[in-house]
């Protein structure tokens, strides 16, 4: 397998954080970034689930949609024109990039000296009760509870 942790969070989610018009990196480029390594398993157990890329920007829409939503504002997504990414600015690692990293390198077991790959990764992103990922992942229907035993008996048997 190619994947690697600088392709996830130094290349891929740094597209999806510029194509957000985003200054930070933050957990859920890395989700979007993780589900387009279609040869990672990690990528796999999301598809899974349902979680392709376009399902996860769908979700991401609602999510956006619904916390707007409890302030009183209505906000279509669909209706909204395209962020304009700043040119030469690359997005730096945002606060919960930073939590969901620390996570991934604090799940057990840790194989390989605790090595971070895509399902390591995954095992961070999905150690949260609250925040972006968390609230799009129940607006996409997902067990996430679930997902995540399941990224951990993989991470558990060697799966990174």
């Amino acid at each position: 397998m190619s994947t690697d942790v600088r392709s996830i969070l130094v290349r891929a989610a740094r597209v999806e954080a510029r194509r957000d018009g985003s200054r930070t990196i933050e957990a859920e480029h890395v989700l979007l970034a993780l589900a387009g390594e279609h040869d990672s398993e990690a990528a796999q157990l999301l598809a899974e689930v349902g979680l392709t890329e376009d399902a996860i920007r769908s979700a991401l829409n609602r999510e956006w949609e619904q916390s707007l939503a409890v302030a009183g504002i209505e906000v279509r997504t669909g209706s909204l024109p395209e962020a304009t990414p700043e040119r030469g600015r690359d997005p730096q690692m945002g606060e919960s990039t930073k939590l969901l990293l620390h996570r991934a390198m604090e799940a057990a077991p840790k194989p390989g000296g605790g090595r971070l790959g895509p399902m390591r990764i995954l095992v961070g992103l999905l150690a949260t009760e609250r925040g972006r990922v968390a609230r799009t992942l129940d607006a996409a229907g997902v067990d996430r509870t679930a997902l995540r035993a399941r990224a951990t008996e993989a991470l558990a048997a060697g799966t990174r």
